[in-house]
């Protein structure tokens, strides 16, 4: 496939969401309906065809477009947009019935019967062969159709199939990677172990609870074989669509696993990003929830909004979230008025040029009719939430000029997914505390608060882009990256790294001395050895004058040539380097050793920043639960002041700025409501 860079063509900021016609062909009056309301709540793009499949092929080889032709004449008539979905997600029974190799067979090989969604084998040459089919269709009849805005690849991809064409495959797959040597695999899996050693192609099967699932490296490879059948499925689909609709930019709907918002683990996201021209994802997030403050959430939303923006290093899509509330969530609150609009803020400070919605209008029945809507069971526009969509819009209309704006950071935080499956997996330390995404957000926390703009990188990314590389808990570390931190430090670059890095190799196997070699030479010491602590044990560490609490983890260890600048206070290390700093090349390499207390990230931080003369984008005074970030472009910046607090909170401007919602100029100090975001621009 080309490698075009294709972008929106666009120059307003996406306002709409998931519309699903086909479910009310029944009531022409809902739809007619419809194109009014959607005036009414100032919206502008509808994503269409989702899980359409049934009403687009009732019967193999009868296609019914005429509705959505109509869909796509109305919604132009407005001035409209389209964003048009192949309908790969949901099947319809006739195609399961006909061709049940499409059916997925789950890890314990059992066949699945039809039903539900996202469930399909991604090795089916039935359903590789029908999916494209529909989507040549789809591409040819509105390819063409000025609606047409962008692509939306399916739904939601995720999962796993464990038939006999996926175990195939998978074979393949692995002889690819070890060059077609059982010696090599079993070299790569630690085969000896528990008399494991593969004699045979045919002997290897994907993990199961019935057989093999004890296996790291088997496991590995297994979710990145997966991680690839799915881009390959992915990519059959897009097919006809780069084919027929060469300059139409396509997408796939990511994901975030809450309540911690963690990227979604079943599949590498890295990898979709190589091969689709758009990110978007779904957000969900449980706010008003009763276990942290609104801030605390809002910059969990920071730290993956980030991720997805950095992915391609472009505004991204928030393709759905809700506008009231979700109907999955063990407890399903409403978010409460002036949260919606302020949630939307964030999302476009950080990169988004879009709000979209799951859903536009209730559903009847099913799974998720009590799922929040945009139109409600109620179907007016005079409720509190169809108003705050409609209010929402209107000052979207007003940021029209923001659309495209892009970020700008010199601090990096690295996160990598393959790691995540590696730590997940590893049965050592302390199988509830190893908490990568906890970690990530400890380190990118500091920033957040401090409104210092951070891209949160994969290790493919290039170093060499920014002043400050945060890397946490990088268990799996390869060759290849160590040697672009050491040419990150070697030029000038400063590297945190923390406990738990640099331990085992892309096979999951423990580097000798557990610890990648070249880290030897970049942080000037060695970990001895690692302690794992009892949720109840404490230690703490003395850090410039001052000490700060210790939990989980304490790493042992051994300096050579590095400058301990941070000592253990308590058990048989007391005294010992905990914190270091080792000059290397141009550049500074600093090791944490134990996991600490957030009080410490804020200090320590706070020095490198100030080294580095990292600084916000403007110098706006605030209190604590005030976020403020800023997008660029051409020679105007766009500020966005963010109060997530339930109390009024104080800020004070350095300069005399445009209020873009409001209009006229604010100076001077200003009282945020509660939830009130502020949108300036100089």
């Amino acid at each position: 496939m080309t490698n075009k860079k294709r972008n929106i063509n666009a120059s307003f900021l996406l306002h709409g969401g998931d519309y699903n016609p086909d479910q009310w062909l029944k009531y022409p009056d809902v739809l007619k309906e419809d194109i009014q309301l959607m005036l009414a709540a100032n919206t502008n793009t509808f994503s269409v065809g989702i899980f359409a499949w049934s009403a687009l092929e009732p019967e193999e080889g009868v296609y019914t477009f005429e509705w959505l032709d109509k869909v796509f004449d109305d919604i132009h008539a407005f001035g409209g947009k389209v964003i048009l979905a192949t309908p790969s997600g949901a099947r319809p029974a006739w195609l399961s019935q006909k061709y049940p190799d499409v059916l997925r067979v789950n890890a314990a090989r059992v066949k699945q019967l039809h039903g539900g969604r996202h469930n399909h084998c991604f090795t089916s040459p039935a359903y590789l062969e029908k999916t494209q089919n529909m989507n040549r269709k789809l591409a040819e009849r509105y390819g063409g159709h000025p609606a047409l805005l962008l692509w939306h690849i399916s739904n939601e991809y995720s999962g796993d199939c464990h038939c006999d064409r996926c175990q195939t495959a998978f074979r393949e797959w692995l002889k690819e990677r070890y060059d077609g040597s059982l010696d090599t695999l079993n070299d790569a899996w630690w085969g000896p172990f528990w008399s494991h050693t593969f004699t045979d192609w045919e002997q290897v099967e994907s993990p199961s609870p019935n057989g093999e699932d004890g296996v790291h490296g088997l496991r590995l490879d297994w979710r990145r074989f997966v991680t690839d059948q799915t881009v390959r499925f992915m990519e059959n689909e897009m097919v006809p669509i780069r084919e027929l609709t060469p300059d139409i930019p396509v997408t796939t709907n990511f994901m975030a696993d809450t309540p911690d918002l963690i990227p979604f683990r079943g599949l590498d996201y890295q990898r979709f990003a190589e091969k689709i021209d758009v990110i978007s994802w779904d957000a969900y997030p449980t706010w008003h929830n009763d276990w942290e403050t609104t801030a605390e959430l809002a910059m969990k939303v920071g730290f993956i909004d980030d991720l997805y923006r950095t992915m391609k290093d472009q505004p991204f899509l928030l393709m759905e979230n809700t506008p009231s509330m979700v109907n999955w969530h063990p407890v399903n609150k409403a978010k409460r008025p002036g949260m919606h609009i302020l949630s939307s803020m964030q999302m476009i400070a950080h990169g988004s040029d879009s709000i979209l919605y799951f859903q536009w209008r209730k559903s009847r029945g099913s799974t998720e009719k009590f799922h929040g809507a945009v139109v409600d069971h109620d179907r007016s526009p005079d409720n509190r939430v169809f108003r705050e969509v409609a209010a929402l819009g209107a000052n979207m209309e007003k940021l029209a000029g923001l659309a495209g704006a892009h970020r700008t950071a010199e601090v990096a935080l690295l996160y990598d997914w393959e790691n995540d499956w590696a730590l997940e997996d590893a049965q050592g330390y302390g199988l509830e505390s190893k908490q990568y995404i906890k970690t990530m957000h400890a380190h990118y926390r500091p920033f957040w608060k401090r409104d210092i703009p951070v891209d949160v990188i994969g290790k493919t990314h290039d170093f060499q882009k920014y002043k400050l590389l945060v890397v946490p808990m990088l268990y799996m570390m390869e060759n290849k990256t160590a040697e672009k931190l050491e040419k990150f430090v070697q030029a000038g670059g400063r590297l945190v790294m923390t406990y738990i890095s640099g331990v085992a190799d892309e096979h999951d196997l423990v580097h000798p001395g557990a610890w990648q070699e070249k880290l030897a030479n970049i942080f000037g010491l060695c970990p001895a050895e690692t302690d794992t602590l009892y949720p109840a044990d404490r230690n703490s560490v003395q850090y410039k004058g001052k000490q700060y609490e210790l939990k989980d983890y304490a790493t042992v260890l051994e300096l050579h040539g590095a400058k301990a600048i941070g000592s253990y206070e308590k058990d048989f290390y007391a005294g010992t380097p905990a914190v270091t700093e080792h000059d290397y090349g141009e550049g500074s390499a600093y090791y944490i050793g134990g996991r600490l207390e957030d009080a410490f990230q804020e200090e320590f931080y706070e020095e490198l920043l100030i080294k580095e003369q990292i600084v916000a984008p403007v110098r706006i005074k605030k209190e604590e639960g005030v976020s403020i970030q800023a997008r660029f472009h051409a020679h105007t910046t766009y500020v966005f002041i963010m109060n997530f607090s339930e109390s009024e909170k104080a800020i004070e401007l350095d300069q005399t700025y445009q209020d873009v919602l409001q209009g006229g100029f604010l100076e001077g100090l200003y009282l945020l409501k509660p939830y009130e975001a502020k949108v300036l621009q100089f």
